[in-house]
């Protein structure tokens, strides 16, 4: 029986995220990777079955917590603006601590291959459903003014995905004032009355 150390699924994914990052899914090979984490390429096969696996477990574990994240924070409110913005907050924050998750999920979605693809799609999908639900529940409740529920929620979600293109930990803002007034944003977008 072959032990494999528990540390080494997420010293994989750490250097697949870093390796995709820089170099794109196509040019990463399995050999980059086994270097990455001090194995041979073949060695790695005990802990990954291919590269495609590596990359469907980024963007599924991305997607599944994401929506957990979704989950938590409006679970405790039935308050559509409330429920917004705890939901804005979540997103925002995970793309702020998750830059290279996100830059890998958007780039790379090319690089899925189906049923992977039907499945990310789909989380992508109900992710973004979610949103469109809170908005739509502000409508109805008389809070909010849109034209497109889906646009709103589209726009929501572009906000958290922007701030993993520019946000660092020791830039000018801290986490908590972008979460903060991106939240105020999403509320914006929403027409808040």
């Amino acid at each position: 029986m072959v032990r494999t150390s528990s540390a080494r699924p997420d010293q994989i994914r750490a250097a697949a995220l870093d390796l995709f990052t820089r170099f794109g899914y196509e040019a990463t090979t399995m050999a980059d990777l086994g270097t990455a984490v001090g194995m041979r390429g073949p060695s790695l096969y005990k802990h990954v079955a291919s590269k495609q696996d590596v990359l469907v477990q980024i963007m599924t574990g991305t997607m599944e917590s994401l929506l957990a994240l979704h989950r938590a924070a409006v679970s405790t409110t039935t308050d559509p603006v409330e429920r917004l913005r705890r939901a804005t907050e979540a997103h925002v924050r995970y793309h702020a601590r998750h830059r290279l998750e996100a830059f890998v999920g958007n780039r790379e979605l090319r690089s899925l291959v189906q049923p992977h693809l039907e499945r990310v799609l789909g989380l992508r999908a109900e992710y973004e459903r979610c949103f469109r639900d809170l908005v739509e529940a502000g409508v109805r409740a008389g809070r909010f003014e849109v034209t497109s529920a889906r646009l709103a929620s589209y726009a929501i979600l572009d906000l958290g995905m922007g701030v993993a293109v520019w946000y660092r930990e020791d830039g000018e803002l801290t986490e908590d004032a972008v979460v903060w007034e991106y939240s105020q944003f999403a509320l914006r977008i929403v027409g808040l009355r």
